[in-house]
């Protein structure tokens, strides 16, 4: 008897502690459920700081910090040495590296040598609108000095104002917490393109072109205006070149129809198109994007935590989370699909590497040519094939991931852009033949420094400026951000340690 109520009791006592637990769970997701029902509004110019984001969105926040985690630095000059003869005269054949979290975009976009070396806010070789898809601060000051305004000079001109990194209010309204653009371009490029405006479009559709607004093809067109003081002025507003379609194609056409050019190749004097990144446009090519999946799906897998489902900030490879991502609709195991995808990056780099040897050979061998007596009408054709085919090469690499998003249309890309370079070369071999010269080799690009060098470019010396140029002006740059609020630097560490060519010590960025 005793035995059987020493059983009761502890029974009894499981049970209250069950019903107590249980009770408490429900009670806390109710409050959960009540904080998250009551959407707090972020103040003024405090939205744009990523920080103060944190206290009413602590688990999307702590998320976008993890993207901290994808911080290596790859040097894709190294990677890939025919990319300087490529980019011959243009700012990426001095830096370029593989994309990295956004936790480190502004960081990124200051110690790439493609920005230079400023001494103020009226030097230095790019325009402002190089920082339009690297921070929240871009929309702020479109809309305290208005689109033309902002888009007019130089780089260095908002060195102290745009600090903060890529971040909530790039995709999130102040005060609803739905999802925005905050920059006018982007509609501009959908009613071009005959599409439904950002506002007219499905949340879901929202949840890729929040994305688009950066991970697309643009170009800095050059508009005319006056300014507020009477003066006449051109700025080099970010635009979309869809009119025509979104694809390689189309694009082109675009270009060839405004008369655009991005730069004239130093060494063949061919003018280049350089494509961006066109993420959006490839994924919407491709099965995923044809299918209605949307860029968060992958890259911000849903997660729960107790009453809580919210999108994973941290914004990284699909396959770093794939039973968020992948098999939620996939029935095969995560091994055979990291397989397939395996197999197509090994598929496109074959291609890739193919196509930028024979265009930088095509390059070195127009170089000849001229030296030779080869004139520009006689070149005229030459330097068509190669542009075509350094934009379909361009095109198809240029977004990393598109290999996967869209394999086919990548690799009729470069399969197209290997037909153009081929084909300016053996009007080369004729060409030169003309002139005298029989089998003629190019020279040497198999790493880096001979590549640079054929480029005309001082490595050294541009370290050496860039080193300099964060020893003072970058420095200038933090301390008026910090002091005047719109940037807090001691939230963000680690921003600065290294770049593909320095590393900190003692507090010093130093030659690696």
């Amino acid at each position: 008897m005793k035995s059987k109520f020493t059983i009761l009791l502890i029974v009894s006592v499981v049970a209250i502690i069950t019903m107590s637990s249980l009770s408490g769970s429900i009670n806390e997701k109710k409050e959960q459920k009540v904080a998250l029902s009551q959407t707090p509004e972020i103040d003024g110019e405090k939205q744009y700081k990523n920080d103060e984001w944190e206290r009413y969105y602590p688990r999307q926040y702590s998320s976008w910090l993890k993207t901290k985690e994808s911080g290596e630095i790859l040097d894709l000059l190294e990677a890939y040495p025919q990319l300087p003869i490529l980019w011959a005269g243009y700012g990426f054949a001095k830096d370029y590296n593989a994309p990295r979290g956004h936790y480190y975009a502004i960081q990124s976009n200051t110690n790439s040598l493609r920005t230079g070396a400023p001494v103020d806010d009226k030097t230095g070789p790019m325009p402002t609108a190089c920082w339009t898809c690297k921070s929240p601060d871009v929309g702020r000051l479109i809309e305290r000095d208005g689109e033309n305004e902002f888009f007019t000079g130089k780089w260095a001109r908002y060195g102290s104002e745009i600090k903060n990194s890529i971040g909530c209010a790039n995709c999130h309204n102040n005060v609803t917490a739905e999802l925005r653009v905050n920059v006018p371009h982007l509609n501009r490029g959908l009613q071009a393109a005959g599409l439904k405006t950002f506002e007219e479009s499905t949340h879901q559709e929202k949840r890729s072109l929040v994305c688009a607004t950066c991970h697309s093809e643009y170009y800095f067109k050059k508009t005319k205006y006056t300014d507020a003081n009477g003066k006449e002025q051109v700025a080099k507003v970010v635009t979309y070149p869809w009119a025509d379609g979104l694809h390689a194609e189309g694009m082109e056409k675009y270009y060839d129809r405004v008369g655009h050019t991005d730069f004239v190749n130093k060494i063949s004097k061919t003018p280049v198109l350089k494509t961006q990144h066109p993420g959006y446009e490839m994924h919407m090519t491709g099965i995923h994007g044809q299918k209605g999946v949307a860029c968060a799906d992958c890259h911000m897998p849903y997660t729960q935590e107790g009453s809580v489902k919210y999108s994973d900030h941290q914004l990284q490879n699909p396959l770093n989370t794939m039973d968020r991502s992948c098999m939620p609709c996939h029935r095969e195991s995560e091994d055979k699909l990291r397989g397939i995808v395996h197999q197509k990056y090994v598929r496109k780099t074959q291609l890739h590497i193919v196509a930028m040897d024979n265009l930088a050979k095509a390059h070195l061998e127009t170089a000849k040519a001229m030296e030779v007596g080869a004139t520009d009408a006689e070149l005229k054709s030459v330097r068509q094939e190669i542009r075509t085919g350094q934009w379909k090469w361009d095109y198809a690499v240029a977004s990393h991931g598109a290999f996967f998003h869209a394999p086919e249309e990548v690799l009729r890309n470069l399969s197209l852009a290997n037909e153009h370079a081929m084909q300016a070369r053996i009007q080369l071999v004729g060409l030169l033949a003309k002139y005298g010269v029989m089998n003629y080799a190019a020279p040497d690009f198999s790493d880096k420094a001979l590549s640079q060098k054929l480029a005309g470019l001082d490595f050294d010396k541009m370290v050496d400026a860039k080193l300099e140029f964060k020893r003072t002006l970058e420095k200038e740059w933090i301390r008026i951000a910090d002091a005047n609020g719109t940037y807090n630097s001691k939230a963000f560490p680690g921003t600065d340690i290294e770049s593909a060519f320095s590393k900190e010590v003692n507090g010093e960025q130093v030659k690696r």
